[in-house]
């Protein structure tokens, strides 16, 4: 018997993402009203739904057995195109400021197909910003109650997470002046601002940080930068590993707390630049005002792991702002006991040897 070939666009059923890495087939959308025969008068309001006819249709042999599309519909103007039917004719030349039709004259068929939900967990939102498509996430956001704005595919992200992960702050700017939710965490325990450290996309941030949501639009609960993902790391803890001195500046700015500990170990923002050997970030970090002596769990200050590591010269950057070196952890170790060079790490500058000063270098 020969096997059945899979096309190169379908993909891995044991699959289950979002959208981003591979875009999934889509379940079609519902079916199409057939209106009466003898057509709808004037005075009858907005009416359901429909399909042009189409002359091209896929051929049956694209379907599996259970309707579902072999190709994720990648490039295709399926999805405009039904949009552009949502309440009503639509001119090609509207203007881009021009009033969309309001949520309240949407028919049952038009807001079911507005809220359609793919396998993934996907609704017309997701996609459109998976599909790069902007003209569609804003007729989307004109006609969709806020609430739908916040909902969460199969990996907790909603379409906010997406706009930022793959870097589109024109699409951040507009979920956020709608109201759409940034505090929602995905699988990870990430906010949106979580996964815009993580991949060091500024522009998203200062949009999730800066912009405010429209009159009526208010979240129910503000930005908490703070909060911790489910590795116990906050916004500042992502952004000092990696090593992104304008987003670490950016989240001061906004009130995230310099000496706010990550919930595993109870690491300070300092105690990681140490870890990432960037002596410039440690002396940025001091100049925002970090505690020079902050404390671990164990007890142990930047100065420990400085020393501990054998970085000298941050060693000595945090000595010189004032870091004591005789600070005791829960093993009782100071972190002259786990210098290897004992000197560097002495409080004096005044020390003689048969009259001759001592020369600490890095």
């Amino acid at each position: 018997m020969s096997e059945t070939r899979k096309g190169p666009d379908e993909a891995d059923e044991s699959q289950c993402d979002s959208g981003i890495e591979s875009l999934r087939s889509l379940r079609s959308l519902p079916e199409p009203t057939v209106g009466p025969a003898s057509g709808p008068s004037e005075a009858d309001g907005p009416q359901p739904w429909t399909h042009p006819l189409r002359t091209h249709r896929e051929p049956r042999e694209k379907e599996d057995v259970d309707g579902e599309r072999a190709d994720s519909t990648y490039g295709s103007s399926s999805l405009t195109e039904s949009l552009t039917l949502l309440g009503g004719s639509e001119r090609e030349d509207t203007a881009p400021g021009s009033q969309l039709t309001p949520v309240g004259v949407l028919s049952p068929q038009q807001l079911e197909a507005l809220t359609y939900i793919s396998e993934d967990g996907d609704t017309l939102l997701h996609l459109a910003v998976i599909h790069e498509a902007p003209a569609v996430l804003l007729c989307c956001l004109a006609l969709l109650p806020q609430e739908v704005l916040d909902i969460q595919n199969n990996l907790y992200q909603t379409a906010l997470h997406l706009a930022v992960h793959l870097d589109q702050p024109d699409a951040v700017r507009a979920l956020v002046l709608k109201g759409a939710s940034r505090v929602l965490q995905d699988q990870h325990g990430d906010t949106a601002l979580h996964v815009a450290c993580q991949r060091q996309n500024l522009a998203c941030a200062c949009c999730l940080l800066e912009e405010q949501p429209e009159p009526g639009r208010e979240p129910s609960h503000s930005l908490d930068l703070q909060l911790q993902n489910w590795q116990g790391l906050a916004c500042l803890h992502i952004a000092t590993l990696q090593k992104n001195q304008p987003l670490i500046e950016l989240l001061l700015q906004n009130g995230a707390d310099i000496d706010a500990q990550e919930g595993t170990s109870g690491k300070t923002a300092l105690h990681l630049a140490v870890e990432t050997q960037e002596r410039n970030l440690v002396q940025f970090l001091l100049q925002a005002g970090a505690r020079v002596d902050a404390r671990m769990l164990n007890g142990c200050t930047p100065l420990h792991l400085a020393a501990g590591r054998g970085l000298n010269s941050i060693s000595s950057t945090l000595c010189e702002a004032g870091a004591d070196s005789l600070l005791l952890n829960v093993e009782d170790e100071t972190p002259q006991d786990l210098a290897e060079d004992l000197l560097s790490y002495l409080p004096f500058d005044d020390l003689k040897i048969s009259g001759k000063p001592l020369l600490c270098t890095d």
